[in-house]
């Protein structure tokens, strides 16, 4: 029986890292999310030599461009409900 090599998300290991900086202890922390303690200690490190470009991931910009461009879209639509909703009230008001 193989074991499947675990992956983790930058989201994910950015939660753990500011879980530890707020004060949890390592122990607990490598129990709750069942990470070996070295493991959170490696990615603390890594975090604060160059937060910006740690853990980009093995090299699949393609799969991080669409999650920008999606991101974007999202904020874009947003953007634009609220514009409608303040263009409508500026027209009541002026009535």
């Amino acid at each position: 029986m193989s074991k499947k090599r675990r992956r983790f998300t930058r989201e994910f290991k950015i939660s753990v890292i500011n879980e530890l900086d707020a004060g949890k202890p390592l122990g607990q922390l490598s129990r709750e999310h069942n990470l070996h303690p070295t493991l959170i200690s490696r990615w603390k490190r890594e975090y604060n030599r160059d937060p910006e470009s740690a853990f980009r991931g093995n090299g699949k910009p393609a799969e991080s461009k669409v999650a920008e461009l999606e991101r974007l879209v999202g904020q874009l639509y947003a953007e634009n409900a609220f514009l409608k909703k303040a263009l409508e009230r500026l027209r009541k008001e002026r009535r």
